[in-house]
């Protein structure tokens, strides 16, 4: 692939300015400030930062359908490749793109209004209080359980499995797994009850039981929503998210061996 119109974005830690600094001198490169215009100034996005920058960029960009190649500038760098200035443009030359859906929420809240945002990682609910959340689930408007006891519950994409899903306790899904995570946070009851496995078509509602008594929030990556009384997520395939890997380092072989990991 050849990209002739590169723009760059940077976090604001001191490791990604000094980054963005030296590569505008080296290459010519495009400093994205407006993202209106990024669908006509750019055929690619630079991203120098973390997993956070990623995420954020994603987000921003949406709308504009260019592929991110994101440089390792922060702490994790799960979704970016390693920082490398002397080789940048043969490198997205052979970068292969990686493809994902993220998640869909639609969520009803106290005063009846409807808030909906998108997920790449995660979906995920918790309570807002000292007391304990009560969720009934469903799928497909099957009910599934019909109270759950728990501090939250989660739906997780596979490229978001090994990030907060991993943590607490969910599976790490194969980048083309065609599958969702939907994990437990701290349940009480049922005791014993891990989370499932789901089709990635599939509807999850989650309903709270007492919600003026047990108030829940939930989150879409960084989309915060208070005092929800129902919440839907499904993957939505109308949105389709562009990264660019370096060639053996891709978002599919790092959840691979991110399962071997110890």
């Amino acid at each position: 692939m050849k990209f002739k119109k590169i723009g760059i974005i940077a976090d604001k830690n001191s490791v990604a300015k000094k980054a963005l600094a030296k590569l505008k001198r080296k290459y010519k490169l495009i400093a994205i400030k407006d993202e209106d215009n990024v669908a006509k100034a750019v055929d690619l996005i630079i991203a120098l930062g973390g997993d956070g920058l990623m995420l954020h960029s994603l987000h921003r960009f949406m709308n504009a359908g260019k592929p991110i190649y994101g440089m390792n500038c922060g702490t994790i760098g799960f979704l970016m490749n390693e920082y490398n200035d002397k080789d940048l443009l043969k490198n997205l030359a052979k970068a292969k793109i990686t493809k994902i859906h993220p998640l869909l929420m639609k969520a009803v809240t106290a005063d009846g209004k409807t808030h909906e945002a998108v997920a790449v990682n995660e979906v995920s609910l918790l309570r807002k209080s000292g007391q304990a959340a009560k969720v009934k689930i469903s799928i497909d408007g099957v009910t599934h359980l019909g109270e759950m006891v728990c501090d939250g519950v989660l739906v997780a994409t596979p490229a978001g499995s090994s990030a907060y899903n991993f943590s607490i306790g969910g599976p790490i899904l194969p980048l083309k797994s065609k599958l969702l995570a939907l994990t437990p946070i701290s349940p009480f009851r049922p005791r014993r009850w891990r989370g499932a496995l789901l089709p990635h078509k599939v509807t999850v509602r989650f309903d709270i039981v007492h919600h003026k008594k047990r108030p829940v929030n939930v989150t879409a990556d960084f989309h915060d929503v208070s005092d929800v009384t129902s919440v839907e997520v499904k993957e939505d395939s109308s949105k389709t998210f562009e990264l660019l890997f370096d060639p053996g380092h891709g978002l599919e072989e790092r959840i691979l061996r991110e399962q071997f990991a110890y």
